[in-house]
C-alpha cells in the first residue's frame, strides 16, 4: 500500500524479494501517462446533455410498470449487487497499531483483512519510519516482515526516491505543501480460500501527491489491483506476499480539477475508511 499506489516500494506494500512495485517517482509509472488536457466547452455541453438524458431514462424506467398493471408477480431476476454489500460477520473490534485485526478464518475475513491491510500500506505512515515498522509488523506474517523491514527501510530513505515525489530527506513536504497517499479500496474477490490460506484480489484507486501551491507533483489518482497471498498465523490473516497490476481503470470524466487549496482542505478534512464489509 505503500501499497497505495504502485509505488515501487513505496507504493507502500512489501511482498518477497521476487515482487516488484513501481516507486512513484516518476510521473509515467505512477499515473500511466501523459497529463490529459482539458476539454472544449462544446464538448462539456454534450457531456452534460448525455447525463441529463441518461437520468430522465433511469427515473422513467424506475416508474416502468406502474400504471395499468396489475401484476402482482415478486419475481426479479436482475442481478444483484450482494457481492459489494455489507454482509456476514460483525466488524472486527480489536486494533493493531492502529489497523483493524482479528479477522473471521473464511474467505470474507481474509478479504477484510486484504482490504484494511491495502489502506495501512498505501498510507502516507509508510513514510514515517516508525510508524512504517508497526505497519509492517501488523499485516505481514512474522517472517516475512523482517526479512522485507531492511528493503523497505532503504527505499524509503533514498534521497532519490523522495526528491522524485517532491519530499525533503527527511520524508517531509515542503513548506505550505501537504503529502497524500491514501488507498481506496473499490472491492475485493478471494479467488481461493482454506482456513489456513487464501488468495484475495483487491481492487482500488489511490491518491499520491503533494497539493498546495508550487506542488510540482500535484494529486492524482491511479487504479490498480493488487493479489495478496495470505496466511492464517496466530489467529488471524497476515500478508506473505502480493503482486501488484495496473487497472481495471474507469472513463474520467470532464471534471475540472480542484484548486490545491481545496485539495488540502479536503485531504485534512475527510479521514479515510478503516474497515470493509
Amino acid at each position: 500500500m505503500s501499497l497505495g499506489d504502485e509505488h515501487e516500494t513505496s507504493g507502500g506494500y512489501g511482498g518477497t524479494g521476487q515482487t516488484r512495485t513501481r516507486l512513484p517517482g516518476r510521473n509515467d509509472d505512477l499515473h500511466g501517462g501523459t497529463r490529459r488536457g482539458g476539454r472544449s466547452s462544446s464538448r462539456s455541453l454534450v457531456t452534460v446533455v448525455g447525463v441529463v438524458v441518461l437520468l430522465i431514462a433511469a427515473i422513467a424506467f424506475a416508474n416502468r410498470g406502474g400504471g395499468g398493471s396489475s401484476s402482482t408477480d415478486d419475481s426479479d431476476d436482475s442481478p444483484k449487487a450482494a457481492a459489494t454489500a455489507p454482509s456476514g460477520e460483525k466488524p472486527v473490534g480489536a486494533k493493531a497499531a492502529g489497523i483493524p485485526t482479528g479477522y473471521a478464518q473464511n474467505a470474507q475475513g481474509a478479504q477484510s483483512a486484504a482490504a484494511n491491510y491495502s489502506v495501512a500500506l498505501g498510507s502516507a505512515d509508510m513514510f514515517v519510519k516508525d510508524r512504517r515498522h508497526e505497519i509492517v509488523t501488523t499485516v505481514y506474517a512474522p517472517d516475512v516482515a523482517v526479512a522485507r523491514q531492511a528493503d523497505l527501510d532503504k527505499a524509503y530513505s533514498s534521497s532519490e526516491f523522495l526528491a522524485n515525489i517532491g519530499l525533503g530527506k527527511d520524508g517531509k513536504a515542503p513548506a505550505g505543501q501537504t503529502f497524500v497517499s491514501r488507498v481506496i479500496p473499490v472491492g475485493t474477490k478471494a479467488t481461493s480460500s482454506s482456513s489456513s490460506a487464501a488468495t484475495v484480489e483487491v481492487w482500488y484507486t489511490s491518491l499520491f501527491g503533494l497539493s498546495g501551491e508550487g506542488s510540482t507533483n500535484p494529486v492524482t489518482e491511479s487504479w490498480y489491483t493488487t493479489t495478496y497471498e495470505l496466511k492464517w498465523i496466530g489467529n488471524d490473516w497476515k500478508v506473505t506476499d502480493f503482486q501488484q497490476k495496473d487497472g481495471p481503470v474507469p472513463v474520467g470524466r470532464d471534471q475540472q480539477a480542484s484548486t490545491a487549496d481545496d485539495m488540502t482542505k479536503a485531504v485534512e478534512e475527510y479521514g479515510g475508511f478503516t474497515y470493509a464489509r
